[in-house]
């Protein structure tokens, strides 16, 4: 199984990391979130694969141990499929040798990919800060002073832009070579889009440290998931500490295997070299060297790049009722997976709920009808220019011109004023306060941050910095991106 994914990956121009081969463990993070409550811990299924190096004899033996019948499916011997075709080649051209050096250099290569996992997780302890407002920050002066190897930096660096912009696809190719250069720069004096996110000077770091934030001008992820909490309380078995509990002696054992650099092959070498360094350095013989290079070649030739497909988001997975927001709208109750990067999540306050907005308690009536709309539907989208000017107007905002400024069906002049009032008071304060916080975050970092807005286009609320135009509008939006920084938990060895 191995062997046929190393040529496979060698085919599609795969440098070392990728031929280091499919991990025996890996973490599976769930499509779903069922319960806000639970979405502080990425925990996910913990994919386990004991059987990846055993043999099919010795799987057939298996079976035949255990009274199993042993299934074959019949699309194994097409030639159609590319992993078939590998397969049956390297079986009519099976020797000891053969498997022996293919095994030597699939585990050159899971050493340096152990050694490069271990490197980025050393240097995101060292120079990386994620705030909670969905943007990171890279310390380039020491980043640059640990003087990293460009095979390390460089997959650092694509953890962090896949973290932030919550992209399945790593960051290759001359993006990758962009990206490198930017960061070696120091001190950094301009900015860069790359893959789905904006990268700039830190205010007042004179360039020693730099911003990455989620760049709203680039196709950003598609689906906004939303989902009910289940009124009734499920039963569930409570597995995350066990599961934690397995990941960190995993981790714990990991480290005894960690090779030194001057121990790993191939942290120097280009994809295209892999196989020539092997050589170099005797994992592979000559004949085994020509029969992969043919392999190789067979494969590229016939190697045809499949149309990219967006999978969809529909509620399959589970009971629960899960929808995409194909409308921009979140009702009451609902929660939003907003860009797979914040979950927000609003509602009125009921009457008897809070005693402490003393100033507002009499315009309830007036705030739900006025602010939120009769329809009770709210857009989420990410904050624009607009916005800030539009703070910045309304924290000077007059209880005249908010009423010229609003349609109201009260019977009442008289009390409308009197309500509007209280709630102008609330909201002006509100944007007072949401603009001091506003000016601590960075330009580009406040483009990323999600707004709640009506149907008519009035901004009502940016949970992250808990401003709010009406006192009895209760929002919130936390930062969980669906995949943490790394992709979870994997193994090699």
């Amino acid at each position: 199984m191995q062997a046929e994914l190393f040529i496979l990956r060698l085919s599609r121009s795969s440098g070392v990391l990728g031929l280091a081969g499919m991990p025996f463990t890996s973490q599976i993070f769930s499509p779903h979130r069922y319960s806000y409550s639970e979405v502080s811990k990425n925990y996910g299924i913990l994919l386990v694969r004991p059987l990846m190096d055993f043999s099919k004899d010795d799987l057939y033996k298996i079976c035949q141990g255990a009274n199993q019948d042993w299934v074959e499916d019949p699309t194994n011997r097409s030639s159609l499929f590319a992993r078939n075709r590998i397969r049956i080649s390297l079986g009519d051209m099976s020797s000891c040798t053969l498997k022996s050096e293919l095994h030597a250099i699939i585990s050159a290569c899971r050493k340096t990919r152990l050694f490069v996992d271990h490197a980025c997780l050393s240097l995101a302890n060292l120079t990386l800060t994620i705030t909670e407002l969905g943007y990171a920050i890279i310390n380039l002066e020491i980043l640059n002073r640990l003087k990293i190897q460009d095979i390390c930096l460089s997959k650092f660096l694509s953890l962090v832009l896949q973290f932030i912009s919550q992209r399945h696809r790593p960051v290759r190719g001359s993006t990758a070579k962009l990206v490198l250069d930017y960061i070696r720069t120091v001190p950094c004096r301009t900015s860069l889009t790359a893959a789905g996110c904006y990268i700039c000077p830190a205010p007042g770091s004179k360039g020693t440290r730099c911003i990455v934030s989620c760049s709203v001008d680039c196709p950003l992820p598609s689906a906004v998931e939303v989902f009910h909490v289940p009124s009734y309380k499920e039963e569930r078995h409570d597995i995350s500490g066990g599961l934690e509990q397995i990941i960190n002696d995993g981790k714990s054992y990991l480290e005894h295997f960690i090779p030194k650099a001057s121990d790993v092959h191939f942290l120097d070498t280009t994809p295209e070299s892999v196989l020539d360094e092997a050589k170099r350095l005797n994992i592979l013989g000559e004949s085994t060297y020509r029969i992969i290079v043919s392999l190789q070649m067979q494969e590229t030739k016939l190697f045809k790049a499949e149309p990219k497909v967006t999978p969809g988001y529909g509620s399959k997975h589970g009971s629960h009722s899960v929808s995409t927001l194909s409308s921009g709208l979140l009702k009451s109750g609902q929660i939003c997976n907003y860009m797979n990067r914040f979950f927000i999540t609003w509602k009125v306050k009921d009457e008897n709920e809070d005693n402490s907005i003393s100033d507002a308690a009499s315009c309830n009536t007036i705030c739900k009808s006025c602010a939120l709309g009769c329809d009770m539907e709210l857009e989420v989208r990410h904050m624009t220019e607009s916005d800030w000017l539009y703070l910045s107007k309304f924290s000077e905002c007059t209880v005249e011109n908010f009423h010229d400024q609003r349609d109201t069906s009260a019977s009442s002049k008289e009390q409308t004023m009197e309500n509007a009032s209280r709630c102008l008071k609330y909201a002006s304060s509100s944007a007072r306060k949401a603009l001091v916080l506003l000016k601590l975050i960075p330009v580009a970092a406040r483009k990323g941050l999600p707004v709640l807005v009506n149907q008519k286009g009035l901004l009502l609320s940016i949970p992250s910095i808990k401003f709010s135009h009406c006192p009895w509008l209760m929002a919130s939006a936390e930062f969980k991106p669906r995949v943490p920084f790394g992709g979870g938990q994997s193994s090699f060895m």
